[in-house]
């Protein structure tokens, strides 16, 4: 099947700001909200956690050109699966494939457990009827009926929008970002009404948090251990691809290739400007005693602004979702076509464009997200990150082996640097999986997560023996 007959049925309607704001909300989920004090904590100050998220969006910046270059040559959805293919043969093709919808996949019912989290922990202060009837608990966390039914509406209102197709997904896209960016507001102006720089200080210092306490004992070991999770907090950029073959008709690929490390950019600014401004509201040692921080500084301020960031921080998760559906469902209707799936997968619906098979197995698992509770979010949280780099990695290598390999192929876009720009890619990838699975690492995998890896394994093979190997052509 030739590339033109691969996006006959895709609807072309999205622009170069709908796949920035796709990328934009992919990365950018509810941690800047929940997680905000523990990256204090753990880094010893906001500091530390600055400079982190820094270096960390300066160190992923060749990977996503890597992408934008690739997409740019190849513009077909899920078309990490063809980059693979072409350099390293099918079976890699599909081993990184498969990992690639593992790493953005989870992250669907992993939000919609975040989601029912904060509706259950968070609005239940106000409204205690919200945890007044308990379901079950699982792995010690508590399941309570309305907290999982609202999380359920918010989930299979993106499903519902993603089934319409492209276009309606991105429009929902567009407006989370925009949610997205009130939130970063709203916490500078409490900053600059209500706090100062004074409180940034000390640089440094060993505290206890609410849930966790600063082990490291300098400034710049702290940077280190912050350093080592931002991948996770900046997985999504990828989501931006896997869509290209939807893109406008006349669209500038020179710029599309761009789109991907201004996504990045404006992330980690994102990142940054949320961690100093909730880390000078109130002085930062004393901001990270509280569970939730950067709602409990809030809630003491003034309670209408606790209530406005808290739904901002609800809505959060669905810009994930939203991205994360979408480029999993492709990178599944990328392996259909390549016979890695059974056939259903290459099949599109005729009115939206949408890959069906792929999309009913994704409803099904998003959906599901919110009756498993929130002690699942870490294991799922380290496993879709070592997915998500792995595919990276292999990204970047096959386009540093195409520079070889098909050196006349036309490249709208191409990686800053060259070759040494490529390989920056490939050394960034390749250390990030080190830290996760070499044994005793601070981001090292533990049993449970290897076991969700496992199985995932296993799954993958059963689905490969199924589909067989169909015949495709170029």
């Amino acid at each position: 099947m030739s590339q033109t007959e691969h996006g006959s049925g895709m609807k072309k309607t999205l622009t170069n700001w709908n796949f920035f704001t796709i990328g934009f909300g992919a990365i950018i989920g509810t941690g800047w909200v929940l997680l905000v004090g523990d990256w204090m904590v753990i880094g010893g100050g906001p500091v530390a956690a600055m400079i982190a998220f820094a270096i960390g969006a300066v160190f992923l910046l060749p990977i996503g050109a890597v992408f934008g270059e690739l997409t740019a040559a190849i513009p077909i959805s899920g078309g990490i699966v063809e980059y693979v293919d072409r350099t390293f043969g099918p079976t890699m093709s599909y081993i990184t494939g498969w990992f690639l919808a593992l790493g953005n996949g989870i992250l669907c019912p992993w939000e919609a457990i975040a989601i029912s989290t904060l509706v259950s922990d968070m609005f239940g202060d106000f409204f205690p009827i919200l945890r007044s009837v308990k379901l079950y608990t699982i792995l010690g966390a508590d399941v309570y009926l309305f907290p999982t039914l609202i999380a359920l509406l918010f989930a299979a209102y993106v499903v519902a929008m993603n089934l319409r197709g492209a276009s309606s997904a991105a429009r929902l896209q567009a407006f989370l970002a925009k949610a997205l960016l009130c939130g970063m507001l709203l916490a500078m102006g409490i900053s600059l009404v209500k706090g100062g720089p004074s409180n940034i200080l000390p640089i440094f210092s060993q505290v206890q948090g609410a849930m966790t306490r600063t082990r490291v004992a300098d400034l710049w070991s702290g940077v280190l251990a912050v350093l080592v999770m931002t991948p996770f907090f900046y997985a999504g950029f990828d989501t931006v691809p896997q869509q290209a073959e939807e893109a406008a008709e006349g669209l500038d690929w020179n710029k599309f290739g761009k789109v991907i490390s201004m996504a990045l950019l404006a992330s980690g600014v994102f990142y940054m400007v949320c961690i100093y401004s909730f880390g000078t509201i109130v002085p930062w040692t004393e901001f990270v005693k509280s569970p939730v921080p950067a709602l409990s500084c809030l809630r003491n301020i003034n309670l209408w602004l606790y209530v406005a960031m808290l739904c901002i921080g609800t809505l959060g998760p669905m810009g994930p979702m939203n991205s994360f559906f979408g480029a999993t469902t492709r990178i599944m209707l990328a392996m259909g076509r390549k016979g890695q799936l059974p056939a259903s997968f290459a099949k599109l619906d005729a009115k939206s464009g949408t890959p069906r098979t792929a999309c009913v197995l994704m409803a099904a698992f998003t959906l599901i997200g919110p009756f498993f509770g929130k002690k699942l979010l870490v294991p799922l949280t380290n496993v879709s990150a070592l997915s998500f780099i792995f595919a990276c990695m292999m990204v970047s290598l096959a386009c540093l082996r195409m520079r070889f390999s098909e050196p006349d192929l036309p490249r709208p876009y191409k990686v800053p640097g060259g070759r040494l720009g490529i390989l920056g890619a490939c050394v960034a990838g390749g250390i990030i999986v080190l830290l996760m699975v070499v044994p005793y690492s601070p981001a090292a995998l533990n049993a449970v997560e290897w076991g969700i890896v496992a199985g995932w394994v296993v799954l993958g093979l059963l689905l490969r023996l199924l589909s067989g190997r169909r015949a495709v052509a170029d």
